[in-house]
């Protein structure tokens, strides 16, 4: 006779261990995704893993067989099936071609096979999620009066795949964490089967902690990349990292790092004598160090990459240069492997450099500059058009005004601050760089500069060949005759450089040059008007610097092939509106379609209007919250992947709490729901007004701190989410004779429109901003009360 205590522990371990699994495979593929495809891909992973799941959970209700079934024998024979699904995804999405730039070119066959195996891909992804959906749906479907604290140890388990999602990234690369967390799918197989005993489970368990060791030192096969990237050669040296994958690639004499398959930056040949360095004297980099006149006496190149800037500023005879760099790999790259190739970098005299973000390590000095130095992330992959898009979905803190003007502030009275932009197209299209102007402008005017265009300097630097590049100087006061002057003079001593703006009436007659000498905001904001793309400042609630073209503007040319328009217009946000097509058809299918099969005990389910609306306002309302949350808290900790794992985290384990608090107010959910939509509209108020002063504010602290702020932040919106679900959940189930056809109506529906939630939360962001989406958040969570109370 079996031990009801001992099986619930047991079940109870088993979810924790399958939710474990779930957020490190999640996690790990956003990694490989955007190292395979390109980063605003990581969108699509997210949602086919929410579709994944909550498919699973409908399929248990459908599946009579499977409702019988005992639950022992369903979770053991699906996390041995999940584990090996799991694996054979990550060998079909590393291995199976595409390049979907050919998306684009409509009507052609290319066009039509990559759709394919776009669609082929996501396929891949979401049956690598199907398991753990049904696992979770048939132990918590079976908890009975229990549920609550299964759903806590669900949700504890996914925030600790977070937790162990980047150290593992970072010591194993993606591939063997997926491979990992098919091995913990095979460990829950074994914790949940009743026959195999204690001993056996420890057996397991030690099994699991060898192949890891294993798994270490296998070769999975490599991720292969699309056609508009750069597949690296097996000895490139480098690797996978928290950040992004970095490959140093030989090519000549010199090393060029891949970032994620792209064109990063480079590491060259330097032998440790400054003087020799004479091919900066004619690269675009002198024209700061000319401008300065005397070799600036302290230096900070933010994004000092492969050390390319030091060299230069060492060059120009610099006594102190600090650089930061974001990707440890990078840095470790310069510090051993290729330490005396670049001439020991960070140890030569007056040079250190710091790993980690530039906006917190500016925010947390206390030093002021003669030059700071923004090296531009695309710089080196100007020519390339997917690199471009690559960039729109990104959030840009180090672009917008407010980092701007915190910048000035560390400049010493004569500091410069210069920043570099790859253009496509500098000529026809500086769109990058006429919106940095914009911002810079912005920035001047925040910390009381009466007139912008005294205080700003632009050249461009035209091949027509392989991409341009502008350099943007700022100064906090304004340039001098003299500073003005020694930068005629020494333009023309750059091969293909040209004067775009100085103050004084030099410019070159373009959108640059009239917004730079616009003698108002007025004037500026009517100029950039009339410009055929979105080149307005960025600010903090909107930060996406790359976003040029309006979802409107897309939309009236979707039916365009991609070879008719500028790739860096248009690419990153097609891509989005396909991947919310894309989520809107797998969900329907997946989600809503299979009640077809339960049709019957569907048409009787009583008040199902009034439930979906409740459900679909939670679905689309948490990720409304989620989302913008790991966005709004980029640039308090970083990094995307250290904001989704960290704000991840910290939401399911408060979420996991307010499931399990939820069970006291069980006898009172109409009041409870009342007082969690109060908590939330206070919440609401304070995220809206106080949340980015406090990040602010604490932004020089240490990482650690900063995670444990976060975490601080984020718990009573957690508690708060974590109440609805479980409240709306066991309403429904006593409506009508159909308890467990209700509960998956309620489950898929809130999983349709969280799916669709994933994709639409970004473009409300990059269209009207954070605190737009979090008050669309707020008032979805109020139709959801209104909803509940109608309900009940």
């Amino acid at each position: 006779m079996s031990n009801p205590l001992a099986a619930r522990s047991r079940h109870i371990a088993t979810i924790f261990l399958i939710s474990l699994a779930g957020l490190l495979l999640e996690v790990a593929f956003t990694r490989i995704v955007s190292f395979k495809l390109w980063y605003y891909y990581t969108y699509l992973v997210l949602g086919l893993a929410l579709l994944g799941i909550g498919s699973g959970g409908i399929f248990v209700v459908v599946w009579p067989r499977l409702r019988k079934a005992a639950t022992d024998t369903v979770v053991t024979v699906c996390a041995l099936a999940g584990a090996v699904l799991i694996g054979a995804s990550e060998f079909v999405i590393s291995w199976f071609p595409i390049n979907t730039i050919k998306i684009w070119d409509y009507g052609t066959a290319d066009s039509w096979r990559n759709l394919g195996a776009l669609i082929a891909i996501c396929f891949t992804l979401f049956v690598a999620f199907i398991m753990i959906g049904v696992i979770v749906a048939v132990l918590l479907g079976r908890a009975e009066d229990r549920v609550n604290r299964f759903y806590f140890a669900d949700l504890i388990g996914a925030a600790l795949g977070c937790a162990l999602a980047i150290p593992l990234i970072w010591w194993l690369g993606p591939p063997q964490v997926v491979m990992l967390a098919a091995l913990v799918m095979a460990l829950a197989a074994v914790v949940a089967n009743p026959r195999l005993g204690v001993s056996t489970a420890i057996a397991g368990v030690l099994g699991v902690l060898l192949l890891l060791m294993v798994v270490q030192v296998i070769k999975v096969p490599d991720v292969q990349v699309e056609g508009g990237k750069e597949q690296p050669v097996k000895e490139a040296l480098g690797g996978w990292g928290p950040v992004f994958r970095v490959d140093a690639v030989k090519v000549f004499d010199n090393y060029l790092l891949l970032h994620d398959g792209t064109f990063g930056s480079g590491i060259h040949a330097y032998k440790g004598d400054p003087a020799a360095a004479t091919e900066y004297d004619t690269d675009p980099r002198v024209l700061p160090f000319r401008v300065h006149g005397e070799p600036p006496a302290h230096t900070l190149i933010i994004g000092s990459a492969g050390g390319n800037e030091i060299v230069a500023a060492l060059h120009f005879k610099s006594p102190k240069i600090e650089g930061v760099e974001l990707n440890p790999i990078t840095v470790g790259l310069l510090k051993d492997e290729l330490r005396e190739f670049s001439g020991d970098l960070p140890n030569q005299p007056g040079v250190k450099i710091h790993q980690g973000d530039g906006r917190s390590f500016i925010f947390r000095s206390e030093d002021n500059y003669d030059l700071v130095w923004y090296v531009a992330p695309d710089s080196y992959a100007a020519s390339n058009a997917a690199s471009s898009g690559a960039f729109v979905l990104s959030e840009s803190y180090l672009y917008t005004s407010e980092m701007i003007a915190e910048s000035l502030k560390h400049l010493t009275n004569d500091g410069i601050m210069v920043v570099q932009f790859g253009e496509l197209d500098y000529v026809g299209r500086p769109s990058r760089t006429a919106r940095y102007v914009m911002t810079a402008r912005d920035a001047l005017s925040k910390i009381g500069v009466a007139d912008p265009s005294q205080h700003i300097i632009v050249s461009s630097f035209v091949t027509n060949k392989t991409g341009d590049l502008s350099t943007i100087m700022v100064k906090r006061t304004p340039f001098t005759p003299e500073e003005v002057a020694r930068f005629n003079a020494a333009v023309p001593t750059v091969p293909l450089a040209g004067v775009a703006y100085a103050p004084g009436g030099y410019t070159d007659g373009g959108i640059v040059g009239k917004l730079a000498a616009a003698p108002s905001s007025e004037a500026a904001n009517a100029i950039a008007a009339r410009y055929p793309r979105e080149i307005f400042a960025v600010q903090d609630d909107r930060p996406f610097f790359w976003h040029f073209s309006g979802f409107g503007s897309v939309l009236s040319n979707i039916t365009q092939p991609f070879s008719t328009n500028n790739p860096e217009d248009v690419i990153g946000e097609r891509v989005l509106l396909l991947l919310l097509l894309v989520a809107i058809g797998y969900a329907t299918v997946f989600l809503l379609a299979p009640f077809i099969f339960v049709r019957k005990e569907w048409r009787a389910l009583p008040a199902k209007g009034r439930s979906a609306l409740y459900f679909a306002a939670l679905g689309l309302g948490f990720m409304l919250y989620e989302i913008s949350m790991i966005q709004r808290l980029v640039r308090f900790l970083g990094y995307p992947t250290y904001s989704l794992t960290v704000t991840l985290a910290s939401i399911l384990v408060f979420t996991g709490l307010g499931a399990l608090l939820s069970k006291r107010f069980a006898a009172s959910p109409r009041r409870a729901v009342i007082t969690s939509g109060a908590a939330l509209a206070v919440l609401g108020v304070f995220y809206l007004f106080a949340l980015d002063p406090i990040t602010d504010a604490l932004l020089p602290a240490a990482f650690g701190i900063r995670v444990c702020v976060t975490v601080v932040l984020l718990a009573p919106l957690g508690l708060c989410l974590g109440m609805f679900m479980p409240l709306g959940l066991g309403v429904v189930s006593g409506l009508g004779p159909h308890p467990d056809e209700y509960v998956a109506w309620g489950w898929a529906v809130n999983g349709f429109f969280s799916v669709i939630g994933s994709v639409t939360t970004t473009i409300l962001a990059m269209a009207y901003g954070f605190q737009v989406v979090q008050i669309t958040a707020l008032c979805m969570y109020g139709v959801a009360v209104l909803a509940f109370l109608a309900l009940d």
